[in-house]
């Protein structure tokens, strides 16, 4: 476990920053407990730093995760963020989605969302922005990146891309197996 360095903490930031914007400081500095983010095994932790504290009494073999996972870094050197840090973006998320009722399955099972299944979206979103998505009664139910800006969601065709798909609750089931 251990500090991201400086390079590692810019992809990441970038990353987190298309999703959350400026609020990544709300993550950071909390007025309840001060959290940080660390590295184990190629995947960044969101941890208490008092919990932190308390884990450096275990070896690095037997620990497993500790605090919330929010994503991991590939091969290639690229970040990718998990659906575990759900939560966190939905808090300080800018740009939301909703779906209709009848369509919440289309995603979750891991489809893009197109105009048909769109009940709103919010206003002056920009193209290739982090967007959360969530279900008409306000439940996150993942995340993905604007197809399109809001001003041309309007005028487009009921088969055409709004929302590119990046995360989803159904991966819970999907990659337990993976998913740490």
């Amino acid at each position: 476990m251990r500090p991201l360095t400086d390079e590692e903490m810019r992809q990441f930031f970038a990353k987190l920053q298309t999703f959350v914007g400026q609020n990544i400081t709300k993550l950071i500095d909390r007025a309840d407990a001060p959290h940080t983010f660390r590295l184990v095994k190629d995947r960044v932790y969101y941890i208490n730093e008092e919990h932190l504290k308390l884990a450096s009494n275990i070896s690095r073999e037997n620990l497993l995760s500790i605090g919330v996972c929010f994503g991991k870094f590939t091969k290639s050197g690229k970040f990718k963020l998990h659906i575990t840090c759900l939560d966190y973006i939905a808090q300080y998320c800018q740009h939301k989605v909703w779906v209709k009722s009848s369509a919440e399955m289309t995603f979750l099972y891991g489809n893009h969302i197109t105009k048909s299944i769109l009940a709103k979206i919010t206003e002056n979103t920009p193209q290739y922005a982090g967007v959360v998505v969530y279900n008409l009664n306000n439940v996150a139910l993942g995340f993905g990146l604007a197809a399109q800006p809001t001003e041309y969601c309007r005028d487009l065709d009921p088969t055409a891309i709004v929302v590119l798909h990046q995360a989803d609750i159904g991966e819970y089931l999907r990659t337990e197996d993976t998913l740490t």
